[in-house]
């Protein structure tokens, strides 16, 4: 058997991996587990102008593998790593092993979707099968109370009806400590070296043991109880929780961070800012459950609504990725952006806002430039959230326009984020 290690890269709360382990024990067979990097991804120009993933994000991931490597490793097994188009390498690697069965983790994303049925209609000619695990939201599918397909279009709908179900998020699997026999002889393919990568200029480093620590460390500090409070803030390390540079990734799971919230409130106490938390992993399951319900709508033009398609200002646009619009703000937000990796959630609506809403620009190239730029980019939460701000996608309030003068005195009174990221 193969399993794929996809947007999972963890030996913790992993559902697919538990899934594979057992039928390899079940079957008395090996397991191979394996990473398949696109080079695509980097290489390939979108109609923007620009590469899918950038160099902050590579680095990100890459040391996220090369942990996972180091887990594996200790565990007694190697971990295949290739840099090559995953449908084909898939398919090369079941074929040369005369493997039967490949398991991983389902993405929601219709990009993830279409490669998955490329995936199994090449397996089918092999004749192999493809099982996919939804693994990826804090809530099971079959622990909600409606069918996924059926999941209002409104957050607040969705949390209201799931808080009066009384459903609960599950508990996290235990890590895995034990590893089937890997196959003798020759791999099929060249493995890509998994050493580790130079030290990033991201806060934080890629990789599960990286995820789990700075989890525990930020319980032990009491920081869950003063989330709601700071999340806005525009600088600093400790204002918000940080666990989507590793949630994107997979090198933590959301099931894994609520826990950790739920012993944090058993010991000290529950307040509005560990309700928060959980608040804002429901909203990345939201996000999931509408690409399920919605899938590729949301990528449209047009988005969900009947609103012409966006135009397109280049030369706005341009300005705006290289922080150069004359906005003091905005600008200061872009440039953190290019430099880091990193931008706080309020400042993402602010220049996503100011995009879109300011600028004329379209909402595609604006999502498509966080894609490439954002360490902890996610397909569902990054789409959702910008037809969100453009008013193209579920809320009905048609979009959320904010004021730049307003949000400048509200969130940087004294300018100190904007010196920070001065080009002065």
């Amino acid at each position: 058997m193969v399993f794929w290690f996809r947007n999972d890269l963890r030996l913790h709360d992993n559902p697919a991996l538990a899934l594979a382990l057992r039928l390899a024990q079940e079957r008395h067979t090996w397991l191979l587990p394996v990473v398949v990097l696109d080079p695509a991804q980097t290489t390939a120009i979108t109609p923007w102008g620009f590469a899918r993933q950038g160099p902050n994000r590579s680095q990100f991931v890459a040391e996220g593998v090369a942990a996972l490597a180091d887990s594996l490793h200790a565990l007694g097994t190697p971990l295949w790593v290739w840099r090559a188009d995953p449908v084909a390498t898939l398919a090369e690697c079941l074929q040369q092993l005369r493997v039967s069965e490949l398991v991983f983790e389902d993405i929601p994303a219709p990009e993830e979707q279409a490669a998955v049925a490329a995936l199994t209609t090449a397996c089918a000619r092999l004749g192999a099968r493809v099982t996919k695990v939804w693994q990826s939201t804090l809530y099971a599918p079959d622990t909600l109370p409606t069918r996924p397909e059926q999941v209002p279009d409104t957050f607040t709908a969705f949390r209201h009806k799931l808080e009066a179900s009384g459903a609960t998020e599950a508990p996290p699997l235990p890590a895995v400590t034990e590893w089937p026999r890997v196959p003798q002889g020759p791999a099929p393919a060249h493995p890509l070296n998994t050493a580790h990568s130079a030290p990033s200029t991201v806060a934080g480093h890629g990789g599960e043991p990286a995820a789990l620590s700075h989890l525990a460390s930020y319980c032990a500090q009491g920081l869950p109880h003063t989330y709601k409070a700071t999340r806005n803030a525009l600088t600093g390390f400790d204002h918000s929780s940080r666990w989507s540079l590793w949630l994107a990734s997979g090198a933590l799971s959301a099931r894994q961070a609520m826990a950790a919230i739920r012993r944090f409130e058993a010991e000290r106490g529950a307040n509005d800012s560990t309700y928060w938390l959980w608040f804002e992993l429901l909203w990345r399951d939201h996000f999931r459950w509408m690409h399920v319900k919605h899938g590729a709508a949301l990528y449209r033009a047009r988005g969900l609504g009947y609103l012409p398609a966006p135009t397109h200002n280049v030369q706005g646009f341009e300005r705006w990725c290289s922080g150069r619009t004359g906005q003091a703000l905005v600008d200061a937000g872009m440039r953190e952006l290019a430099a880091t990796g990193r931008l706080s959630n309020r400042m993402r609506q602010i220049v996503a806002s100011y995009l879109v809403h300011d600028l004329g620009g379209d909402l595609r190239a604006g999502a498509a430039w966080f894609e490439h730029m954002l360490v902890d980019f996610d397909p569902c939460s990054n789409q959702g959230n910008w037809a969100y701000i453009a008013g193209r996608g579920t809320d009905p309030r048609g979009g959320r326009r904010f004021n730049t003068d307003k949000q400048t005195q509200d969130h940087d009174p004294h300018g100190e984020y904007r010196r920070l990221w001065s080009t002065a």
